[in-house]
């Protein structure tokens, strides 16, 4: 009768040591993949911030992209080759003006000619420079986002441009 008791007791010990090898597997398996996670999480959200500034002004190109309306220069309109502030006009006496400030990509859209000062304009995303270059159709923009990464992008004007003999 003892014999069979401390067969049990053995039994009951074997099935406990298995279900806790059991437990600690999982527990390694949800640890590595919450690992995995984070990393692929750190990762997406880099590479977001690394693009979100040049694709956001490549769509704003492409919608206001017009006979002669998207041109480069400085915020007071001086036209340019190159330059710190991106005109975008709509054909119906307005302008929308994006660059940099204080600190963030700024969007400043008003009536053509008008006198506004660079804190006028709505924050759009926070980035340490903004600039823009325009030769021969091709705009191109840089962008050093806030973790200090250059990313650039050129952009073929389809309706053609404002070139800086004007």
């Amino acid at each position: 009768m003892e014999r069979k008791e401390a067969q049990h007791h053995i039994d009951g010990v074997f099935v406990l040591l298995l279900f806790s090898v059991f437990a600690v597997c999982i527990l390694l398996v949800l640890l590595t993949g919450a690992r995995s996670y984070r990393a692929l999480t750190a990762r997406d959200s880099a590479s977001f911030d690394k693009r979100t500034c040049v694709q956001y002004v490549a769509a704003k190109v492409r919608h206001a992209d017009c006979a002669d309306g998207v041109f480069v220069g400085s915020f007071d309109g001086t036209v340019g080759e190159s330059g710190d502030t991106l005109f975008l006009r709509d054909g119906d006496g307005y302008e929308t003006r994006i660059y940099w400030y204080d600190g963030a990509v700024r969007e400043l859209y008003a009536a053509q000619g008008e006198s506004f000062s660079p804190e006028d304009g709505d924050e759009v995303l926070s980035a340490q420079s903004l600039s823009f270059s325009l030769h021969e159709g091709l705009l191109t923009v840089a962008a050093v986002d806030d973790a200090g990464t250059e990313t650039t992008v050129s952009l073929a004007l389809r309706s053609g441009s404002r070139e800086a003999a004007e």
